[in-house]
């Protein structure tokens, strides 16, 4: 038997007072909102916080759990010889507690959005698809899965 392994990644949609969505832009993936994969020995709620901060220099209060999601493509990572397993990712509500906006070595580019705006910016459809959760409904959790490679498809999705 085969034991199974799988990427545990957490995402933080940030939300000011004034109602726009921090956004950051990677090197790889375009513009995104904050997040990554859980370390060794380290919480969900941890991880979230530290690559907010990370990625953005904003630092965050996590509020609520809106999406659980699977991503069963298993594909090359950006070196095209690593496989990138099964992963599963947490997303989350956040609000901005402090810090100062600022790229990261991850980042080139990050910023406040109109919430109405996000969708412009965001071209990977697993993103969209996990961002349009949190326009549509944030009251129950929603389980998404799909998968991204060669090209997006959303397997299934409903509240849980």
């Amino acid at each position: 038997m085969v034991i199974p392994t799988h990427i545990v990644a957490v995402g933080g949609i940030v939300e000011n007072n004034e109602g726009d969505i921090l956004l950051v832009k990677t090197k790889n993936n375009g513009w995104v909102f904050p997040g990554g994969q859980v370390e060794v020995e380290e919480s969900l709620l941890d991880a979230l916080v530290r690559e907010i901060k990370e990625e953005s220099g904003i630092d965050v209060s996590v509020e609520k759990l809106i999406s659980v999601s699977s991503n069963t493509a298993i594909h090359k990572w950006h070196d095209g010889v690593t496989d990138v397993p099964t992963k599963v990712i947490l997303d989350f509500i956040c609000k901005p507690i402090g810090g100062i906006l600022q790229t990261s070595e991850e980042t080139t580019e990050c910023k406040w959005v109109s919430k109405s705006k996000v969708l412009e910016l965001v071209e990977s459809p697993a993103i969209q698809r996990r961002y349009r959760v949190f326009l549509e409904n944030f009251e129950e959790v929603t389980y998404m899965e799909f998968v991204t490679k060669p090209e997006f498809k959303l397997k299934q999705t409903r509240t849980i």
